[in-house]
């Protein structure tokens, strides 16, 4: 099988509503046919969707590479292929348990004998939209909680996944039939039609921007979001703590990907003392790790206009005044895509950079004295999807989660809390609401439905109106006891 996009590219048809309604109904059909799949089958489609991967994993890796231009392989097995696959591994090892019904306490003073439980059942289908930075982790991760909780689902692509969408398309049939799963790709106006179906609970990844409109369009139906937008997520450094050590971590997760995370570190805060020393050591870390930003290793920016971007924020911080640093000392290649390392130090809040999610390997430096600083300037500004304090001290590390919220916390480390799936994954305010991964992702795609098992026999009789002194002396009795 061919994973050139150009042999693709006429056999398939622009998505209409008509298409995705229909699409929808097969499996809202099939769904009320059999709403509650039991283990076995939970099971085997989450072993599928790892043959699915394993059994064409060139094929993928190249269309993913194909749409960015070049995408690094290691890059693309390490956050793609072993992410999911683990992820996978890790939900199998809990399923059982997570689909038990849960036992509740019972008022037994007034439901003597009854019983509560608490049973998950499948919601119904679940919509997925899914961003080009991470194709596959994205969207086969939200499958694995979706089919967890015995769900079927719909995956919108993006538009810069044309190559892997087509590719998922055809290959998808092969291991699930329609009305379990069904791949679309974008084609201009896809997505908004996409947010307009009836799904019962809708995920969406991607800009705070499309999120609100894609939550405008769910509210018409009533359909529940998780929305994981991005923001400006911020590291500190502590001056105890090896500076070295923080540098290497923080621009190793700066050069991965190009950078294009949305929970990459958006900008650091270095001591005052510290920031000659920061530069220094950063270019050596260049030097050693990024030392040709034209080597297949290196991943390129995902289109021209997200390159211009990258090119207008830094030609802006100039114009008005930053110090901009070219880790790389090398020029940025448009026809290639590909774009430095870069520190931005003696920003303003007038430039772009201090108000844009930066979304590549552009690094804005601040300094500061006292934690109090990092604290005010974070909760001045909107709350991150991520944090990443560098300190030994735990009474420091403690005062800024407490102090600072956000989506998530690395601690002396970035964006590897994000791989643990024991961990949910989810924003807060504008960067998202919601959470998946692990247990909180079967949660959040179940209904945690309530039932209460009423004793076959009950005193709730004696309280039946008309109320007569017997009524009047239970209830009187009641409110002294629970007072």
């Amino acid at each position: 099988m061919t994973s050139s996009l150009a042999t693709r590219t006429e056999s398939f048809d622009n998505p209409t509503r008509a298409t995705l309604q229909s699409a929808f109904d097969e499996q809202r059909e099939a769904y009320l046919a059999a709403p509650y799949p039991g283990y076995a089958e939970r099971k085997q489609d989450l072993l599928t969707l790892k043959r699915m991967l394993s059994e064409n994993l060139d094929a993928i890796i190249a269309v993913i590479s194909e749409d960015y231009g070049n995408r690094s392989l290691h890059e693309s097995k390490f956050a793609e292929i072993i992410s999911v696959t683990d992820g996978v591994n890790d939900t199998l090892k809990h399923l059982k348990r997570w689909m038990k019904p849960q036992k509740r306490h019972v008022d037994k003073s007034m439901y003597l004998g009854a019983k509560n439980r608490v049973i998950p059942q499948p919601l119904g289908v679940v919509g997925m939209i899914i961003p080009w930075n991470f194709p596959i982790n994205l969207a086969f991760s939200q499958l694995t909680a979706a089919f967890a909780a015995g769900n079927r689902a719909m995956v919108k692509m993006s538009e810069n996944s044309i190559a892997l969408s087509r590719l998922l398309i055809e290959l998808s049939p092969n291991y699930f039939p329609p009305e379990k799963l069904q791949f679309f790709e974008e084609t201009g106006d896809v997505g908004i039609q996409f947010s307009q179906i009836p799904f019962d609970l809708l995920i969406f990844t991607g800009s705070g921007q499309t999120g609100r409109a894609v939550m405008a369009s769910a509210a018409q139906n009533l359909t529940p979001v998780i929305l994981e937008l991005g923001g400006k997520a911020p590291a500190v450094i502590d001056p105890a703590f090896p500076l070295q050590k923080a540098v290497e971590r923080i621009l190793f997760v700066k050069q991965f990907n190009a950078g294009q995370i949305c929970t990459n570190v958006d900008y650091v805060f270095v001591h005052h003392s510290q920031r000659d020393e920061f530069v220094a050591l950063a270019q050596d870390y260049a030097a050693a790790h990024c030392p040709d930003i034209n080597h297949v290793d290196y991943t390129s920016i995902i289109d021209d206009r997200s390159f211009k971007r990258l090119e207008d924020t830094l030609q802006d911080a100039r114009d008005k005044g930053a110090t901009v640093i070219n880790l790389s000392q090398q020029e940025a290649n448009a026809q290639l895509r590909k774009f430095p390392l870069h520190l931005v130090l003696d920003t303003t809040p007038e430039m772009i950079i201090r108000q844009r999610e930066t979304f590549g390997p552009l690094l804005m430096v601040l300094p500061y004295d006292q934690p109090q600083e990092v604290v005010e300037y974070v909760n001045s500004h909107d709350r991150p999807l991520a944090l990443y304090p560098f300190t030994h001290q735990q009474a420091l590390s403690d005062m800024y989660i407490e102090r600072i919220m956000s989506g998530g916390v690395a601690v002396n480390d970035a964006l590897f809390h994000v791989a643990q799936h024991d961990l949910p994954f989810g924003g807060v305010g504008p960067s998202g609401m919601g959470h998946y991964h692990g247990y909180e992702g079967f949660v959040a795609c179940s209904k945690m439905r309530p039932v209460f098992y009423q004793a076959r026999r009950t005193a709730m009789k004696l309280l039946a109106p008309p109320y007569g002194k017997l009524a009047t002396r239970i209830l009187d009795t009641m409110v002294k006891m629970k007072g």
